[in-house]
């Protein structure tokens, strides 16, 4: 909106200068088309050497987004095709190394187990029917090349997934536990010890007192690189001018509102006088008014007071037949309410239906073949069955109903006034409990009996104008230029400072990925993210975007490459445990003593009892779970000490007192085949986890999207 508003201020030279860079961008495009793409790249990725082609994925971006509906955006689409495309190329390579071929048998199984619940390719039998499926590819393959083309997809995907089901089941097949194993495992859960120990926690010795340095920090994670990667990742901040209305433009916008009350006069050139329009108190039309005049179009329907402005709830419910009431602001907008009409009904009514479907009627399957004066007859008969006796309702519904609910006995719950379509809706709240008839709308017709309805409440049907306060001119200039002169200032002044003093409110966003798509506080703007990560952007640089209803001022404040977490980031994890591990070295000196009782006595602590611990639950009563440490104490033979031991708590020194073996069994099969059971469901993403990670992925898609 921002940038529209800024050309139709400045009118053609803006346009000009806007045609010349479309013209400039044009024949770059041109001159480069030898490069398919940014930077001579004409590959979204390259997996362990195989391309992925840049015009292929873009291609199942936009199909997929468009099979995912209207409220799905072209990055939910692409992050889908990425996985599935990345899925692909991974186990198309391990299946090739293994041999693995796939029958045409196989696919046509998985291919019917896929269709087994489209009506399309079901025959009378409710099986599905070859015949069918190949007078389907026949019809789209004539009729529509886009769809014969999905379909072939589709046979593609499900040959994929033969191979790759093929492939998990031989690893699967493999995970097969030992007996041996399964002994081992009884011996893990079930032999335990009995131990005395001393701890000498690490809170002993104050944070303060131990010092890590960023130095020692980035020497830890550059020794334990695997558990430090990260992705590229920036910092910025920014501050939003919005477009919102003034002060003015909200009484400019009462006042418009308000002019639409009464009569006007208006030239008419054809007769060379003025006509009387007539205003919305004295308008006998008032869906043509509505609709005219207001930025929300006519709506007809009962409304009850839950569903009114809440505000204004209490007025106008209360209103009578002919009142008018506003204008009144909600939001962003002023509304004007006349009263067409008040009654007392249901809010809420309980309904069943047996639905009689014919040919031409709206989501009719193409098993439908029956004539509207056919399904008439049907459901006069059936009407005159459940009138005689309701109790077969349900079995009728079971057996003729062409929808989902004859599941159910043909029982829809409950609805509310609007929820249904107008003649279906119109029959459930003007007639009384019990009342039962045909009901004809879009998708056939309806036996309906109604159901339990609510205690009746006050209604009222209203015709509301509604217009929305826009920004005037004069606002959207002045955001403009305020937002165009802080551009130019944090460019060579200090950004915060400046939104300090001009209280405008600073945003930060940490760890910005760049493949993220939202961006807290703005939504979705891959422009913004694709001009922070861009190898020009260096640290520091501001810019302006147009967003929503104004626009960003951008500030990078942080920008750190695919690699090693950067110290700042490690500190929290790396911190706390070089802390640890000079605490206890300065804990191991200050003890004296080589008995429990003489390091209890010299570290102030006492000797502690632990009975029962086994390596399945490695917990220590009253310090912590200790893998270590009990490990350590299970090694040890009973009577013997063990040396200092570093804990996740503190240093401890343990003496075993018992060990308690669990007994033999004649059988370890049962926990074998656990461990087995066990095992099993997360092989596949294990495995596939497993590739992905060792995968080398050259991942080029922030460059296009």
């Amino acid at each position: 909106m921002a940038i529209l508003n800024s050309i139709r201020k400045r009118g053609i030279f803006l346009i000009l200068i806007i045609a010349m860079a479309l013209f400039a961008f044009i024949l770059s495009d041109v001159l480069t088309k030898g490069s398919s793409g940014p930077k001579g790249q004409d590959n979204i990725a390259t997996v362990n050497g195989t391309d992925i082609s840049r015009q292929s994925f873009m291609e199942e971006v936009e199909a997929t987004q468009r099979n995912m509906g209207p409220n799905s955006n072209a990055t939910q689409a692409m992050n889908m095709v990425w996985d599935r495309e990345l899925r692909r190329v991974i186990m198309e390579e391990q299946i090739e190394k293994a041999g693995i071929t796939v029958e045409k048998a196989q696919i046509d199984n998985a291919l019917k187990s896929s269709l087994a619940n489209n009506p399309t390719f079901l025959n009378d039998a409710g099986q599905v029917d070859d015949g069918k499926i190949q007078e389907y590819i026949a019809s789209i393959k004539a009729s529509s090349p886009e769809m014969y083309m999905q379909w072939l997809t589709f046979e593609e995907q499900t040959a994929n997934g033969v191979l790759q089901t093929t492939y998990y089941n031989m690893i699967k097949g493999g995970l097969r536990t030992t007996i041996l194993e399964g002994e081992q495992e009884y011996h893990f859960q079930n032999d335990n010890i009995n131990f005395n120990f001393v701890l000498i926690p690490y809170g002993k010795i104050s944070d303060e007192d131990v010092k890590v340095s960023d130095e020692e920090i980035k020497k830890y994670v550059a020794a334990h690189p695997n558990d430090f990667q990260v992705e590229a990742q920036a910092d910025m901040q920014y501050v939003f001018f919005s477009e919102k209305p003034s002060e003015s433009d909200v009484e400019e916008a009462r006042t418009a509102t308000n002019v639409l009350l009464d009569n006007k006069l208006e030239f008419n050139q054809d007769t060379k006088s003025n006509d009387t329009i007539l205003g919305f108190r004295n308008t006998k039309n008032y869906e043509e008014f509505v609709n005219a005049n207001s930025d929300v179009p006519y709506y007809d329907r009962w409304m009850f007071k839950k569903e009114l402005p809440q505000t204004f709830a209490d007025t106008l419910i209360n209103l009578n037949q002919g009142d008018i009431y506003g204008p009144f602001k909600v939001d962003n907008s002023f509304y004007i309410s006349k009263v067409l009409d008040t009654k007392k009904m249901p809010d809420s009514a309980e309904s069943k239906h047996i639905l009689i479907r014919y040919v031409g009627t709206m989501r009719a399957p193409e098993t439908v073949t029956r004539t509207k004066e056919e399904a008439q007859k049907l459901a006069d008969s059936i009407l005159g069955v459940v009138k005689k006796d309701k109790s077969k309702f349900a079995a009728l519904a079971t057996e003729f109903s062409d929808d989902s609910s004859k599941d159910n006995g043909g029982d829809l719950g409950s609805s509310t006034p609007g929820r249904m379509v107008p003649p279906f809706d119109k029959f459930i709240f003007n007639n009384s409990e019990g009342t039962i008839g045909v009901v004809e709308t879009d998708f056939g017709f309806h036996v309906v009996e109604v159901g339990k309805q609510s205690e009746p409440k006050k209604a009222i049907k209203l015709a509301t104008v509604v217009k929305t306060i826009e920004p005037s001119e004069k606002t959207i200039n002045q955001v403009f230029s305020d937002a165009s002169k802080f551009e130019v200032a944090v460019d060579k002044g200090d950004f915060e400072e400046l939104a300090k003093a001009q209280n405008l409110e600073i945003k930060p966003v940490n760890k910005l990925g760049n493949m993220d798509a939202n961006i807290p506080g703005i939504g979705a703007n891959r422009t913004i993210v694709n001009w922070v990560f861009n190898e020009d952007t260096k640290i520091g640089d501001t810019k302006r975007f147009s967003v929503t209803d104004g626009y960003v001022i951008a500030q990078v404040t942080d920008k750190n490459p695919k690699g090693l977490m950067s110290v700042a980031d490690a500190s929290a994890t790396v911190t706390p445990i070089l802390r640890n591990e000079k605490k206890a070295k300065k804990i191991r000196e200050s003890i004296s003593g080589t008995t429990l009782e003489e390091i209890a006595k010299n570290q102030n602590v006492t000797v502690q009892t632990a009975s029962g611990v086994s390596m399945a639950n490695p917990v220590i009563a009253g310090a912590n779970n200790e893998p270590k440490v009990v490990g350590i104490a299970f090694g040890t033979k009973p009577g013997e000490t063990t040396e200092l031991i570093d804990g996740k708590s503190g240093v401890y020194k343990v003496k075993t007192t018992a060990f308690n073996p669990a007994p033999k069994l004649e059988s370890y099969v049962n926990y074998a085949n656990q461990m087995s059971t066990k095992a099993i469901p997360s092989a596949q993403s294990a495995v596939y986890n497993a590739l992905k990670k060792q995968a080398d992925i050259e991942d080029n898609r922030a460059t296009f999207y």
